[in-house]
C-alpha cells in the first residue's frame, strides 16, 4: 500500500437504506420459505399494514406485488441462473441469501427496472437484512448475471430440447421436471400445447367476479368498477386491472364474490345436469371455502331447493357460512367428514364434491405450489378422493347426479379416480358434461371436461358429471 493510500482516512460508515418495496417483497418470500405460507394470503395484510403506515401508494404496490409473485414464478429458472453464477451447490447458500438473489435477478430479467438499479436495491437491501459480508456476495452474483438478458441466460442454463425435452422446458417456464412430465401426459402430447401451457402458468392471472344470482347482476358489478365480461359464465365479470374487488359494495354484502370463471362452470354444469325426478335436495359434500357453495346456494333459491354444504374442518366451514350468510333460499352449513357422513344414503337430487387435490390447476394463482408439491403427494389424496366420490354416490338419490371436481389436470386426480370408483361401485354411469357448458371451445372428447388456462382462461379445472342408476 502507498504512503499516500494509507495516509488517506477510511471511508466513514453508511448506514443502509431501507426500501420499503423491496423489504416487503423480502418479508412476503421468507413467509413462504420459512412457515409454508401462500404469498396470495401473506402478501394482503402486508400491503394493507404498508399503506396504513404512510409508506406505500397504488404504484409500490403494485411492484411489491410484482416482485413476489415474478420471482416465484420463475423460481426454478432464477435458480439455473445463479446456480451457473456460484462456486457452489445453491443448497450450500442460505436460504434468504437466496430470496435476495432471485429478486434481484427478476428485477434484472423479468422487469424494466434499469440494471443499475436493480443490483444497487438488491445490494441494499442485502445490507439491511444479511450484512456487509453477504451483500458484497449478493453484488459479485447479480452483477454477474446483469451481462446477459434472460434469453441468454435460458441458453445457457437450459439442456436442449432435443436431448432432454422434459428438463429443458422445466428450466425454460419454471416448473419441476416432474409436473411438466404430469401436466404433458394430461394434454396428450405435442410440444405447442405443454408450452402455451407452462407459460400461461406463469402469467397474471385476471380477477374474475361473480354475480350470485337474485342477489346481484353483471350490470350492478359493471357499474361499480371498470370490467370485461366474462368468456364463459353468464354471471362473471373480469376486472380491470388493479381493480379493487374489496371495494365493490355488492362484494362486500357476499350479494357477489370472486370467483374464478371454471369454478363458476363447475357449480353451473351440476346445477344444469338434466335430472328425473325431484330437484329439492343439494350437497355441496366439500364446500370450504365457499365460492362454488354461494353460486349453487342462489342458484338452488332460485327453483326453491335447499343446499345442505359441508365442509370437514371447522374453520373453512365459518368461511362458508360467511359466504352463504344472506342466501335467499333454505341452506344449511355443518362441520362433517364427507368420507364418514351424518346423511342417510340416497338424501340428494344433485351432490358436488370438489375434492382435496394437488392444486396444479391453479398454479398462476399460487405459483409457490409448484416447488412444494411432491410426486408422493398424490398417494395421500387418492384415497380421500375415491372415499369422497364413493360417499357422493351413495348420497345421492337413483337418478341424481353427482359432480366429481378437481382443481388438478392430473390423470390420478381425475380420469382414474372417476374409472376406478365407477368399477368398485357400479349403479353409476357418466353423463357427457360437455353441453353443460354451452359456448366453452376444446372440451375435448368427453364425457368429462377438462379446462385449461392457455385455451379456456380459468383455472385447470376438471368435471366428471355421474347418474346414479341403481
Amino acid at each position: 500500500m502507498s504512503e499516500q493510500a494509507r495516509r488517506r482516512p477510511p471511508k466513514p460508515y453508511r448506514k443502509p437504506k431501507k426500501d420499503p418495496v423491496r423489504m416487503l417483497a423480502f418479508e412476503a418470500l421468507r413467509a413462504v420459505d420459512e412457515r409454508d405460507a401462500y404469498a396470495n394470503l401473506v402478501l394482503p395484510p402486508l400491503l394493507r399494514k404498508a399503506r396504513e403506515a404512510g409508506d406505500f401508494d397504488g404504484r409500490d404496490a403494485a411492484l411489491a406485488t410484482e416482485l413476489v409473485y415474478g420471482t416465484l414464478r420463475r423460481q426454478g429458472t432464477y435458480d439455473a441462473i445463479v446456480a451457473a453464477c456460484v462456486d457452489r451447490p445453491l443448497r450450500e447458500v442460505d436460504p434468504p441469501v437466496l430470496d435476495v438473489l432471485a429478486l434481484g435477478a427478476h428485477q434484472l430479467l423479468g422487469t424494466r427496472i434499469p440494471t443499475h438499479a436493480a443490483v444497487s436495491a438488491s445490494v441494499e437491501l442485502a445490507r439491511v437484512v444479511l450484512g456487509d459480508g453477504r451483500a458484497k456476495f449478493v453484488n459479485a452474483v447479480l452483477r454477474k448475471i446483469s451481462q446477459h438478458d434472460l434469453d441468454a441466460w435460458v441458453e445457457r442454463v437450459a439442456p436442449p430440447y432435443d436431448e432432454d425435452p422434459e428438463d429443458h422446458l422445466a428450466v425454460v417456464h419454471s416448473h419441476p421436471r416432474w409436473v411438466v412430465s404430469a401436466l404433458w401426459d394430461s394434454l396428450g402430447g405435442g410440444r405447442a400445447g405443454i408450452e402455451d401451457l407452462l407459460e400461461a402458468d406463469n402469467e397474471r392471472p385476471e380477477v374474475t367476479l361473480v354475480a350470485r344470482p337474485g342477489r346481484s347482476t353483471t350490470e350492478e358489478l359493471a357499474a361499480a368498477t371498470e370490467t370485461l365480461p366474462g368468456r364463459w359464465s353468464p354471471y362473471a365479470l373480469r376486472m380491470a386491472e388493479g381493480g379493487e374487488p374489496g371495494a365493490i359494495e355488492a362484494v362486500k354484502e357476499g350479494r357477489a364474490g370472486v370467483q374464478d370463471e371454471g369454478s363458476q362452470l363447475v357449480a353451473l354444469a351440476l346445477a344444469n345436469a338434466p335430472l328425473e325426478g325431484p330437484d329439492a335436495h343439494w350437497l355441496d359434500g366439500c364446500a370450504g371455502p365457499g365460492g362454488k357453495a354461494a353460486l349453487l346456494a342462489a342458484l338452488a333459491a332460485e327453483r326453491g331447493a335447499a343446499l345442505l354444504a359441508s365442509e370437514k374442518q371447522p374453520h373453512r366451514a365459518r368461511l362458508v357460512e360467511r359466504a352463504l350468510a344472506g342466501n335467499p333460499g333454505p341452506y344449511q352449513v355443518i362441520a362433517a367428514d364427507g368420507t364418514r357422513p351424518p346423511w342417510r344414503p340416497g338424501s340428494f337430487d344433485r351432490v358436488l364434491v370438489d375434492v382435496p387435490c394437488s392444486g396444479l390447476g391453479a398454479l398462476r394463482r399460487r405459483p409457490e405450489a409448484r416447488w412444494r408439491r411432491r410426486p408422493e403427494d398424490l398417494d395421500g389424496f387418492a384415497p380421500l378422493q375415491r372415499g369422497l366420490l364413493t360417499e357422493a354416490l351413495r348420497a345421492v338419490r337413483v337418478g341424481g347426479v353427482v359432480g366429481y371436481a378437481t382443481c388438478s389436470p392430473h390423470l390420478a386426480e381425475t380420469r382414474v379416480v372417476v374409472d376406478d370408483v365407477l368399477k368398485r361401485t357400479g349403479g353409476a354411469e357418466l353423463i357427457d358434461a360437455r353441453p353443460l357448458l354451452p359456448g366453452v371451445p376444446a372440451l375435448g372428447e368427453g364425457p368429462d371436461v377438462q379446462l385449461w388456462p392457455h385455451l379456456h382462461g380459468t383455472d385447470a379445472m376438471y368435471l366428471a358429471l355421474l347418474r346414479r342408476t341403481a
